[in-house]
């Protein structure tokens, strides 16, 4: 058994979490990125939709803890070896960008028909339709949708402690195991989850009010 103070286990945890914050942004503009690609390509290849209809099945139907071990155990066992951070990196951004592109194209076909008809009547090309008049409209829909799913991509990182990476999760097990005090230990893990999860919230709904309050 370890002795810690609690500050020696805050402050070890605290450390953690700055790896369980990059771990977040990167899934969070990562997935936003390849989100937004794949729905310009649903909007300007109609051929495209069935490959990336079958792209968004596979990552929302299948578990992101069974992605992460095969980015990482399944692809060293072909030769392929990722180190713990990438596999994380890699799963959570192709997970999250499944759910995004399927949020975004709601908040698309939200938009009514005739806006894409009047947009279409002033020869706006797809690009002008989305940045002008498409785009503008399905934000105020896609704000709460968007960031719901932001705040379940932070707690979604927990699931890279089974490959090792010592996030926030994985660093307050081990601290658990070494002190015996898991109810300490987790009760900040749980404080710390809030302490990201809660201000987002907050932003998310100042930022909607915002938006519906230009409409």
């Amino acid at each position: 058994m370890v002795e810690f103070t609690l500050w020696e286990i805050l402050r070890n945890l605290l450390l953690a979490l700055r790896w369980t914050v990059a771990l977040s942004l990167v899934a969070f503009i990562g997935g936003a990125l390849v989100g937004l690609a794949l729905l310009v390509a649903r909007l300007a290849m109609p051929r495209a939709e069935r490959l990336i209809a079958g792209y968004v099945q596979l990552f929302q139907g299948t578990p992101l803890l069974m992605q992460l071990f095969f980015l990482f155990f399944g692809l060293s066992g072909l030769g392929l070896s990722l180190s713990n951070w990438t596999a994380a990196a890699i799963a959570l951004t192709l997970y999250s960008s499944a759910f995004f592109t399927e949020i975004w194209r709601g908040c698309v076909n939200a938009v009514p028909k005739g806006q894409w008809e009047a947009s279409s009547a002033l020869a706006m090309n797809l690009g002008e339709q989305l940045r002008h008049v498409i785009g503008p409209q399905a934000l105020r829909v896609a704000v709460p949708p968007t960031v719901g799913f932001a705040v379940q991509i932070i707690k979604g990182t927990a699931l890279a402690s089974v490959i090792g990476f010592a996030e926030l999760t994985k660093t307050g097990s081990t601290i658990a195991n070494a002190t015996f005090r898991p109810f300490t230990v987790f009760a900040f893990v749980a404080l710390l989850y809030f302490a990201l999860c809660f201000p987002v919230s907050l932003w998310a709904r100042s930022l909607e009010r915002k938006l519906h309050g230009h409409a």
